[in-house]
């Protein structure tokens, strides 16, 4: 065999496992975790939705989302920002918000891509007409008769917005309920922890680093890079549990398509279903 041919198969053999590896990111995963909690004396099963980023699943209509959601029978849906890019349309993320909404409580609270539209304050209002849009407060749901607040907060990194949020959270906190904080950034998570024994969020829901884009399980668990944390990062993905806190983040559902230069490998884009109780 010629070098020349060698070469060539060679290369066509890297280009096939890259490819390989790039449709593993294409393909939705969904990922149980398990909370404990002795506020609770019934379940609680939330869907969290992250880092969209107005992609779609099973076609334009989100059918393959929605069906893995009414699959999980969930008490609530949470969104949990990056649900658009900072370009481009926005369809796509509204219209599953839109079906979902008819049979679950949904919540929103932006990211980082949100923020950084022209036509935030558009959007949102157009969010708002479907679910509430939580920023700096919260919403309070019955669930089998059970008390939950859900609390929301925009990151501090890039605008210097989520501290005076975070506080405003921090001043309604009441240790009687069941309390939830979304925060798009995980690696704020030493910002959000309690500050008493009665001032404390009992789950944090997180996504923006995408799972660290290009992971290696049992090596790089973490993966090799995201959005903040830059190289070799230590929160992407997975449950952390703190003195009186459980930290979820999801690796989110951005395709590849909307990644192209840091494709997803070994690093299934995730929808969270989450079942809290005792």
């Amino acid at each position: 065999m010629s070098s020349k041919k060698r070469k060539r198969i060679i290369i066509a053999l890297i280009l096939l496992i890259f490819a390989a590896l790039s449709a593993w990111g294409f393909t939705m995963q969904t990922v149980y975790y398990n909370v404990r909690t002795d506020k609770l004396t019934k379940q609680l099963r939330i869907v969290f939705i992250s880092d969209l980023h107005n992609c779609f699943y099973g076609g334009t209509d989100q059918s393959a989302i929605i069906e893995e959601v009414r699959k999980n029978q969930p008490d609530i849906v949470i969104f949990g920002g990056d649900v658009i890019d900072q370009w481009g349309g926005t369809k796509y993320a509204l219209n599953l918000i839109s079906m979902l909404r008819q049979d679950y409580p949904c919540f929103y609270t932006p990211g980082n891509h949100e923020e950084s539209r022209n036509d935030k304050e558009e959007f949102y209002n157009e969010v708002g007409k479907l679910c509430p849009v939580i920023m700096g407060d919260y919403e309070q749901v019955s669930i089998n008769g059970q008390d939950i607040r859900i609390y929301g907060a925009l990151d501090s990194i890039e605008w210097g917005k989520n501290k005076t949020q975070l506080e405003e959270c921090f001043d309604t906190l009441d240790a009687n309920y069941y309390n939830i904080l979304i925060i798009h950034a995980p690696d704020q998570i030493n910002f959000c922890l309690g500050r008493s024994e009665n001032k404390y969020f009992d789950l944090i829901l997180s996504g923006h680093a995408h799972g660290g884009q290009w992971r290696i399980p049992k090596i790089l668990d973490q993966g090799l890079y995201a959005p903040d944390q830059g190289l070799f990062p230590s929160y992407t993905t997975g449950m952390y549990e703190y003195e009186n806190t459980v930290h979820i983040i999801s690796r989110g559902l951005a395709k590849p398509l909307r990644m192209i230069l840091i494709p997803r490998i070994f690093n299934h884009p995730e929808l969270s279903v989450i079942t809290v109780g005792q």
